[in-house]
């Protein structure tokens, strides 16, 4: 299941949005303020953002632009104006998409689909505010280069694609090592630690997500 944010300062809007898309395919969450949904973004795991260009306290465009400063997340515009300059000020401010109001239950979800399908085909995985590169082997927190080894990355490559999985210890030697492979579990161990503490070094709040399952070994906790 997919998670979406909400924004709007209208919650009959929001309301509206939550009819259309909750059920199977996706978990709505609804945020009435700029300021307050850019906090969840950093602190929460969402797979796409309806954003509503129209806030009292802080507007879409400059919501969309504090959350690119450490998120990756797809992005739709939802405003009442629909002027070519309008959508190109969104699409060149870090929106990924933009739909007018009065919109089309079906377009709308269309465009919902479309993105996540990008998303999920795409090399990039994203958590909060930590992103992982597969294709260029690299991982960024905030949108800064974090300074991993191969054997690190590999470790978060397991753990974010599959994340509330428990893992035992020798289930990541076979994963990254091989089966033939002369590696203990101290090794493992060694390598979970120093991930940690590059994690946390970067204000990464790896204390809740990087959790070691006692007698088992570790899981990566949504």
């Amino acid at each position: 299941m997919k998670n979406i944010l909400l924004v709007d300062d209208e919650q009959r809007m929001l309301d509206l949005l939550g009819l259309y898309l909750e059920g199977e395919i996706y978990h709505c969450e609804k945020e009435n303020f700029g300021v307050q949904a850019i906090q969840r973004v950093a602190e929460g795991n969402f797979d796409l953002i309806l954003l509503d260009v129209m806030m009292p306290d802080l507007d879409g465009w400059s919501v969309c632009k504090s959350i690119r400063e450490f998120s990756e997340i797809p992005i739709i515009m939802l405003t009442a104006k629909g002027q070519n300059t309008d959508i190109a000020f969104g699409l060149k401010n870090g929106a990924d998409d933009y739909i007018t109001k009065p919109f089309d239950e079906t377009i709308l979800l269309a465009r919902i689909e479309a993105i996540l399908r990008r998303t999920v085909s795409s090399d990039k995985i994203g958590f909060k505010n930590l992103t992982l590169d597969k294709e260029n082997f690299q991982a960024c927190i905030n949108q800064k280069l974090l300074d991993v080894t191969p054997i690190e990355f590999q470790l978060l490559e397991i753990f974010l694609t599959h994340q509330n999985h428990v893992f035992s210890r020798a289930q990541l030697i076979e994963h990254i090592w091989g089966l033939t492979a002369d590696v203990d579990n101290r090794t493992v161990d060694s390598h979970i630690r120093n991930l940690r503490e590059k994690l946390r070094k970067e204000c990464f709040d790896v204390d809740s997500s990087l959790l070691t399952v006692y007698g088992v070994g570790y899981k990566w906790q949504k």
